[in-house]
């Protein structure tokens, strides 16, 4: 959507990084479809800066961490989002969505702290 079809809202919303709720299914796939593009535009910077920078195991550390700290932050929100939508006593589908990624998020954490003990233990180890 173009920045003249936009509502002052929408034009605010996207500057100051607010999201907004989407009524429409078409509105949301336009909005998935671009967070998705956005993301794989910005990968190919962070593949060559992460290529030229992770020379051995403990250089890949902090950035692991950094993530982890991010992933973990979100999922503890989305456990809140997931408290209220079971006290609203919200559409049980939506809840299950929201057990489902709670959980994948928490497993994320769960890898990423993982693979932080192993750059220590290589780093240890050679």
């Amino acid at each position: 959507m173009s920045l003249a079809r936009r509502s002052l809202m929408e034009a605010a919303a996207a500057r100051f990084g607010w999201r907004r709720a989407y009524g429409d299914t078409t509105a949301v796939n336009e909005l998935l479809t671009e967070q998705t593009e956005t993301a794989y535009t910005e990968a190919a910077d962070h593949a060559a800066l992460a290529t030229a920078k992770n020379a051995d195991a403990l250089c890949v550390q902090p950035g692991v961490l950094d993530v982890r700290g991010r992933v973990l932050a979100d999922v503890l929100y989305l456990e809140g989002v997931l408290t209220g939508a079971r006290a609203r006593g919200l559409a049980p589908e939506l809840i299950e969505r929201l057990e489902d990624v709670v959980d994948h998020g928490h497993e994320l954490t769960v890898l990423l702290a993982d693979t932080v003990r192993t750059t220590a233990a290589l780093h240890a180890a050679s």
